[in-house]
Formats: C-alpha cells, structure tokens, sequence
C-alpha cells in the first residue's frame, strides 16, 4: 500500500478506537442486557456522532455493530457459567423445576427482578472496555475485491472521504468476501486481513458412531476404543516449559545485575538492559513453541474424527483446579496445557465432519472402573488397577468412564463434585453388597480410597441410611 493510505488507515483505526470504547462504556452494563445488535448504533449516535470525529456513517455504523456482537457472545458466557451455579444452589430432581424457570428468566430482562440471579449476574458479568484501537471492520458494500493473479488480490476500500477509496494489494488463496476486518498487527508491524472461510456443507448421517474422549497432557487425547492422538504432546510442552524457566532463571541474574550496576557503571547497566533483557526474540521463540502446540492438537483432532461423523462425548475442563497442593514444577507445565486449544479444536473438526460435541461432568472418570463403574481400584501414572488386581491402561479407563457418562442420567454436567461422589459410592455399595461386602471392608482391603470415609454419604452408607 502507498504510504498516503497507511496513514489515513492507522487515522482511521485510531478514531474507531474511540467509538469502540465509548460503545463498550455504554452498551456493556446489564442495563442493555439482551439488546438486538441491529439497534446498537441509535443507542450509540445519541452521544456521539460520526461527524464529531470525522468518520463516515457507516464505518461507524459497522463498528458499533461489532461491538454488540461482541458483548452479546460476552452475554451467552455469563448466562452459562450462571446457569452451572444454579444447578449447585439447586441439586437433584426435586428442584428440577426451579431450576427450569431459572433458567427461562435469563434468557430475557426478567432476571433483574429476582434478586438471587441478579446477584449470579453481577458477580460473573464482566463490564465491557475496549482499549483496541487497531481494526476496522468493513461490511460487503465497504469495499471492492479483483483478482490481480493466482494468489494476489487488490482491495479497494471506503476512506474517510466520499467517492475516494484506499487502494491496498493482498496475499490469500482465496477470494475475499463478506465481512472483512482490517488489523494492524503491532507486534509484527504488519496489516492483517481477516475473514470468514465457507468450507461448504456437510452431509450429516443419522446415526453417529460414539466415542469417549479424555483430554491428556501426555497425549492430546485418548478415545475409548483405545487409541492415543498427539503422543508428542507431553514431551513437547515440557521442553517448552523447561527452556521457559531456565532462560528465566538466567533473566533473572541479569535483571539483579542490572539494578546493582545503575549507580556504579551506568553505561553497562544501560548495555545489558538494551540488548540481554527485551522480549523481541523470546516473544518470537514462544509463539513458535505456541504454533507448535497449537500444530500438534489440531492434527491430533484431525485423526480423531477422520472424516467421519461422531457423537464424542469429552470432558468439560472450563472450571480452573482448584484445591491441589503441587509443585511448582507440575504448576509451570499444567500452565502450558492447552485445555482451550483442545476443546476450540475438537469443535472446529466437528463442524467440519458434521459431529457433534458433548461435554460431561470431569470428576471421577479417572477414579473408576470403566468395568463395573464403581471406585473400586487406584490409578498410578498410566496403570488403572482394578480390585481385582486387573491392570488397565488409564487412560483409555478414563475414556470409556466419559462416554458411558454421557448417557447417565444420574450425573449431569453441572453437578458438583461432592454430589458425583455420593452417587459413585452408592453404585460401589450396591456392587460390594452383591460379593457380600461393605464398604468399610473394601476400604481395609485397599480396594476403595480411604479418602471417601470422610464424606458425608459415605457415613450415610455406612450406616444404612
């Protein structure tokens, strides 16, 4: 692009960010909660008009439009983390029915009036602010796309001027069309268009194979017919995770020697702090570790669906851990396991092969015997070993225990983990009292973890309530 244009784009870009954040200011409250993204814009012209910051209409008209969408998906989050704590305040069938209505008032403004989703509300609905200031959105009719050669594009773009157009040539094997968005990428100092790819329709059959997944760190995942996906995995991010810390460690000194030469060599200080401690290569080495990564289990949810259409049922590991003592070393490589990456992937190649995707309620599925679906065993590392002194490989345990629990209807995916517990013990009770046991001999046997003893429905059990 000729530098007259970089100018009026990065103007553009600058004067958009205004209008961004003024919008996220006023429409991110949970008084516009629910508002039709189509009447954003009268919302936003009342304060502030295009004139005022001498943009178009429609380039601000777009923006504004971006923004609602935005909040509305930041909206969707909110009601589904408030609904998973709807189900913990309201446990078992007998609130089914409180917890339906519930769930109906969120859906409009009703909720302002009941005071406890109110509450659930403000605690997990984030106010929007906006401090992006370099994008600009362009709808169909903002701009004109031709074909120059193979791989070569010419855009012609609405400025800031009537009649005049920005005229930029771009790199894509495809055609652009649609909503585009326009990104200066300031890490890299380059501009970036981004857009929606139509990869056709997918025939979706009636009946789909099903297929339990559990998401790993040694592997990406591991089904239930006992095959492993991104074996790297593992070995992969703790490289990166060990190379992390070390060169930290070394940043370390250098920044201690740095601050203890200020005073007494100047010009040294200044030296190291220019040229041992900025981030320019390591940013570039990290997001290459991240490609990696990203490489690795995308590939791995490739294979797993194999062009075939399935009902996958994995776990659901949005909600951090939490209540685990670990190292500080099994911290630094948990950090590195990429739980979003997996699930963002697994969807994509669902959509893709016309899948569907059903996330369960993780807790216990590595604890149980996928043979009787009881508690009956203990995991060490990679080895399940059941009651019975059966080894099983863990993993593929766990996987088989995360597709039967997705036609349980007993343990539902909002279920707490204290109510999953209660009702594995009471299968393992029932499964013991056919072998002519209790409870309490299975924990003297070492079959049961003596962990369970300390929870109320094992006590329960224990004395025939």
């Amino acid at each position: 692009m000729a530098k007259s244009v970089e100018i009026e784009l990065l103007s553009t870009m600058k004067k958009l960010g205004v209008v961004r954040s003024e919008s996220y200011n006023k429409l991110g409250s949970i008084n516009h909660w629910g508002l039709d993204w189509k009447k954003a814009y009268p919302e936003v012209r009342s304060f502030r008009s295009p004139e005022s910051l001498g943009l178009p209409s429609k380039l601000m008209e777009w923006t504004v439009s971006d923004v609602a969408k935005a909040i509305t998906a930041s909206q969707a989050a909110c009601t589904e983390a408030v609904i998973k704590k709807v189900y913990k305040r309201f446990p078992g069938k007998d609130d089914q029915k409180k917890r339906k209505e519930l769930c109906k008032q969120l859906k409009t403004v009703a909720f302002l009036d009941n005071s406890l989703l109110h509450r659930f509300v403000r605690k997990e609905f984030q106010r929007g602010h906006s401090w992006v200031k370099n994008q600009i959105v362009y709808q169909q009719g903002g701009y004109k796309c031709q074909r120059i050669s193979r791989n070569t594009y010419q855009l012609e773009l609405a400025g800031l001027k009537r009649g005049k157009r920005n005229r930029i040539v771009v790199r894509s094997n495809r055609k652009i069309k649609g909503q585009i968005r326009l990104i200066h990428n300031q890490l890299l100092q380059r501009f970036e268009i981004h857009f929606l790819v139509d990869y056709g329709t997918v025939g979706i059959p009636t009946e789909r194979r099903s297929v339990g997944v559990d998401k790993g760190y040694t592997e990406a995942f591991y089904d239930s017919e006992g095959q492993a996906y991104g074996e790297e995995l593992g070995k992969v991010a703790t490289k990166k995770s060990e190379r992390i810390c070390a060169k930290n460690r070394n940043r370390g000194k250098l920044w201690a020697l740095h601050r203890k030469l200020e005073k007494i060599d100047p010009a040294k200080s200044a030296r190291i702090l220019e040229n041992n401690l900025t981030r320019k290569t390591e940013n570039r080495r990290y997001r290459k570790n991240q490609s990696e990564l990203t490489a690795i289990i995308g590939a791995a949810s490739k294979s797993l669906f194999n062009g075939e259409s399935l009902k996958v049922f994995a776990e659901d590991l949005t909600q951090p851990i939490r209540n685990k003592r670990q190292s500080k070393a099994v911290s630094r490589k948990l950090n590195s396991w990429m739980k979003g990456v997996m699930r963002d992937s697994l969807q994509k190649w669902a959509d893709w092969t016309g899948s569907v995707v059903t996330e369960v309620q993780p807790s216990y599925t590595s604890q149980i015997d996928s043979r009787n679906g009881t508690l009956l065993g203990k995991r060490t590392g990679d080895n399940f070993t059941g009651f019975d002194g059966v080894v099983l490989q863990a993993d593929c345990n766990a996987a088989k225990n995360i597709l039967a629990r997705g036609t349980d209807f007993e343990i539902t995916r909002y279920m707490n983990k204290t109510e999953v517990q209660a009702v594995l013990l009471r299968r393992t009770a029932r499964f013991l009292k056919g072998m002519g046991l209790s409870l309490l001999d299975a924990v003297e046997l070492g079959w049961l973890d003596s962990k369970h003893t300390l929870t109320k429905a094992f006590k329960e059990l224990l004395n025939g309530i």
